[in-house]
């Protein structure tokens, strides 16, 4: 079982990685690569932090599919996220050896757009 402090103690430990002081949110190169989910609890209410869901940028919407159909007790989307590439992550299913690979993976994802490079 992962936790914020695991996701925390990789994303850090990623080159040019930092973290919003203000909320769960981590960037490289100014451009956010990894943040809490904001789940819609209540359909007449705003979104509020799902601290056991991290949302993780893949390289497109063939690597989402391939996540989502990994694990679907690990792996999931909504319909916020049609069209956009990243999934959702339950971080109590998730090992820290996957976590690091969805880390990883999400952080490259973005270093590699700021720099003008295809992943």
């Amino acid at each position: 079982m992962a936790t914020q402090r695991d996701v925390r103690q990789i994303a850090l430990s990623l080159e040019g990685a930092s973290e919003d002081p203000s909320s769960f949110r981590f960037y490289v190169g100014g451009r956010q690569f990894l943040w809490l989910w904001q789940e819609r609890v209540d359909p007449k209410k705003p979104r509020v932090p799902n601290p056991d869901v991290i949302v993780a940028r893949v390289a497109d919407d063939i690597r989402k599919q391939m996540r989502l159909a990994m694990d679907p007790r690990l792996f999931f989307t909504e319909p916020q996220y049609v069209g956009y590439n990243a999934v959702l992550v339950r971080l109590p299913v998730a090992t820290r050896a996957v976590l690091r690979e969805v880390i990883t993976e999400s952080w490259e994802v973005v270093r590699a757009a700021r720099s003008g490079r295809a992943r």
